[in-house]
């Protein structure tokens, strides 16, 4: 009896395939140059193969059953704790730990992250800042480099690092390069003035006393516009401030006005979208690294490091 032809593997692969969606036997057959038998063997031999794969490792704690279980929790309520869906699967019969819960849903696309803290928005000022968007939404990158960007912070001498977390070796947590330095009542703060557009850093300066409007239309008559000047800023050039109210007081204003400085419209409720809040956290997280240890000594650094800031950040 002859030998038969062995089919190729594109073919096999291609039965495979119509078995999977669902195809007969007889169906797939009827392809030419196919035998029902022959398809049979092939579908055989394929349903072997994949039900005796070797296992990767040990098998998972956690049925399918129960993943959807505790998936479907989360997704009703994002902040159940691991320890609320360890005792659910408890009590369905399932023993595990909370690293395997955290394993489990990492796989199913979701990791436990801190909230993130962001404006307490009405829905007027929702739909404030959908407008602003909306308004602004086709403006040409050129535009954004003419608006010089101001705000206020508040900065810390031994303010929070950026890098907080430390490897160290066991029983050496209180070794000093483990460790960030306290102060009692937090060491106090300064409040600090500054601008910036995508020509680099404008004037940093220090508000020594509570600012009121008639400190603010101080500042601005003696920093802003020599900080313009200094970036070289183009006819036309936009300042940009929020609607605290002392920049909204009626002589700044008048000031602004007086001045013929456009001044761009900013929803209320919006720190989150003025660009100075990246800049002032790299501000901070140069200052802590230094660790000034006083309110003298972190005034001059800040000064120092903000016009250290290059245009390119």
């Amino acid at each position: 009896m002859a030998k038969t032809k062995e089919l190729s593997k594109d073919t096999r692969n291609k039965i495979v395939d119509l078995h999977q969606a669902g195809k007969t036997e007889s169906a797939i057959g009827k392809q030419p140059g196919l035998k029902k038998s022959t398809v049979g063997a092939i579908i055989r031999k394929w349903k072997t193969y994949t039900d005796n794969l070797p296992r990767s490792g040990a098998p998972r704690k956690i049925s399918p059953r129960g993943v959807k279980m505790i998936t479907r929790t989360v997704s009703k309520n994002l902040r159940t704790t691991r320890g609320d869906l360890v005792n659910d699967l408890q009590r369905a019969g399932t023993k595990v730990t909370k690293p395997t819960i955290s394993n489990t849903l990492r796989r199913q696309g979701l990791k436990s992250c801190s909230a993130r803290h962001v404006p307490l928005l009405k829905p007027v000022h929702v739909q404030a800042r959908l407008k602003f968007a909306r308004e602004h939404l086709d403006d040409p990158e050129e535009d954004w480099e003419n608006v010089i960007w101001s705000d206020e912070t508040k900065i810390e001498p031994l303010g929070k690092n950026s890098t907080g977390c430390v490897w160290r070796t066991k029983n050496a947590e209180l070794h000093p390069k483990n460790t960030i330095p306290t102060v009692k009542h937090g060491g106090g703060n300064i409040m600090l003035w500054g601008c910036f557009s995508a020509k680099g850093p404008g004037r940093l300066i220090r508000v020594k006393e509570r600012m009121n409007g008639a400190m603010y239309h101080e500042i601005l008559s003696e920093n802003l516009l020599p900080s313009a000047r200094a970036l070289k800023m183009k006819r036309g050039w936009v300042f940009q401030h929020d609607n605290n109210p002392k920049h909204t007081a009626r002589a700044t204003k008048e000031w602004l006005r007086k001045k013929h400085f456009k001044v761009l419209e900013w929803p209320s409720q919006s720190p989150d979208l003025n660009p100075i809040e990246n800049l002032w956290r790299e501000l901070k997280v140069c200052v802590a690294q230094q660790q000034p240890q006083n309110i003298t000594a972190l005034e001059e650094i800040c000064m120092e490091e903000w016009a250290k800031i290059p245009a390119s950040v």
